[in-house]
Protein backbone atom coordinates (compact mmCIF):
# COMPACT_ATOMS: atom_id res chain seq x y z
CA UNK A 1 0.00 0.00 0.00
CA UNK A 2 1.47 3.14 -1.11
CA UNK A 3 1.92 6.20 1.57
CA UNK A 4 1.47 9.60 1.16
CA UNK A 5 3.81 11.55 -0.73
CA UNK A 6 5.41 14.82 -0.82
CA UNK A 7 3.03 15.10 -4.19
CA UNK A 8 -0.17 14.63 -2.38
CA UNK A 9 0.88 17.70 0.33
CA UNK A 10 2.13 19.88 -2.33
CA UNK A 11 -1.33 19.28 -4.86
CA UNK A 12 -3.47 19.81 -1.98
CA UNK A 13 -1.41 23.03 -1.24
CA UNK A 14 -1.99 24.21 -4.62
CA UNK A 15 -5.65 23.80 -4.46
CA UNK A 16 -5.95 25.88 -1.42
CA UNK A 17 -3.52 28.04 -3.13
CA UNK A 18 -5.77 28.38 -5.97
CA UNK A 19 -8.73 28.73 -4.23
CA UNK A 20 -7.76 31.40 -1.96
CA UNK A 21 -6.30 33.65 -5.37
CA UNK A 22 -9.60 32.77 -6.93
CA UNK A 23 -11.50 33.61 -3.66
CA UNK A 24 -9.73 37.07 -3.56
CA UNK A 25 -10.32 37.56 -7.27
CA UNK A 26 -14.11 36.47 -7.64
CA UNK A 27 -15.31 38.43 -4.65
CA UNK A 28 -14.56 41.60 -4.50
CA UNK A 29 -17.77 43.15 -2.39
CA UNK A 30 -17.44 40.90 1.13
CA UNK A 31 -13.88 42.01 3.27
CA UNK A 32 -14.88 39.30 5.76
CA UNK A 33 -14.61 36.60 2.34
CA UNK A 34 -11.29 38.56 1.21
CA UNK A 35 -9.70 38.04 4.75
CA UNK A 36 -10.91 34.22 5.08
CA UNK A 37 -9.14 33.92 1.05
CA UNK A 38 -5.84 35.47 2.65
CA UNK A 39 -5.63 32.72 5.22
CA UNK A 40 -6.32 30.23 3.32
CA UNK A 41 -2.99 31.49 1.27
CA UNK A 42 -0.98 31.15 4.57
CA UNK A 43 -2.53 28.03 5.06
CA UNK A 44 -1.11 26.81 1.86
CA UNK A 45 2.35 28.20 2.58
CA UNK A 46 2.55 26.60 5.80
CA UNK A 47 1.71 23.23 3.88
CA UNK A 48 4.36 23.45 2.07
CA UNK A 49 7.13 24.55 4.92
CA UNK A 50 6.20 21.47 6.63
CA UNK A 51 5.77 18.94 3.73
CA UNK A 52 9.54 20.44 2.50
CA UNK A 53 10.68 20.12 6.84
CA UNK A 54 9.04 16.88 7.07
CA UNK A 55 10.79 15.46 3.35
CA UNK A 56 13.86 16.92 4.41
CA UNK A 57 14.30 15.83 7.77
CA UNK A 58 14.78 19.96 8.88
CA UNK A 59 13.23 21.42 11.83
CA UNK A 60 13.19 25.02 10.20
CA UNK A 61 10.33 24.71 8.03
CA UNK A 62 8.10 23.79 10.99
CA UNK A 63 9.97 27.03 13.40
CA UNK A 64 9.51 29.12 10.33
CA UNK A 65 5.90 28.22 10.22
CA UNK A 66 4.94 28.89 13.45
CA UNK A 67 5.64 32.78 12.90
CA UNK A 68 3.59 32.31 9.77
CA UNK A 69 0.74 31.39 12.18
CA UNK A 70 1.67 33.94 14.94
CA UNK A 71 1.99 36.80 12.07
CA UNK A 72 -1.67 35.13 10.43
CA UNK A 73 -3.10 35.00 13.97
CA UNK A 74 -2.43 38.98 14.36
CA UNK A 75 -3.12 39.70 10.71
CA UNK A 76 -6.75 38.30 11.48
CA UNK A 77 -7.25 40.00 14.64
CA UNK A 78 -6.48 43.07 13.34
CA UNK A 79 -8.01 42.99 10.41
CA UNK A 80 -11.30 41.51 12.35
CA UNK A 81 -10.86 44.23 14.47
CA UNK A 82 -10.61 47.13 11.58
CA UNK A 83 -13.68 45.71 10.02
CA UNK A 84 -16.04 46.27 13.02
CA UNK A 85 -14.65 50.01 13.92
CA UNK A 86 -15.64 50.53 10.24
CA UNK A 87 -19.24 48.63 10.01
CA UNK A 88 -20.00 50.70 13.28
CA UNK A 89 -18.81 53.87 11.77
CA UNK A 90 -20.59 53.35 8.36
CA UNK A 91 -22.65 50.64 8.59
CA UNK A 92 -21.56 48.93 6.05
CA UNK A 93 -18.58 46.01 5.44
CA UNK A 94 -18.63 46.60 1.64
CA UNK A 95 -15.05 47.20 0.07
CA UNK A 96 -16.88 49.93 -1.90
CA UNK A 97 -17.42 51.81 0.75
CA UNK A 98 -14.02 51.27 2.49
CA UNK A 99 -13.16 52.91 -1.54
CA UNK A 100 -14.33 55.89 -0.58
CA UNK A 101 -12.57 56.41 2.44
CA UNK A 102 -9.32 57.37 -0.09
CA UNK A 103 -8.42 61.17 0.86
Amino acid sequence: MMGVSLIHYLTVSAILLTLGVFGIFANRKNVVVILMCVELILLAVNLNLVAFSAHLNDMAGQVFTMFVLTVAAAEAGIGLAIIVAFFRNRGSISVDDINQMKG
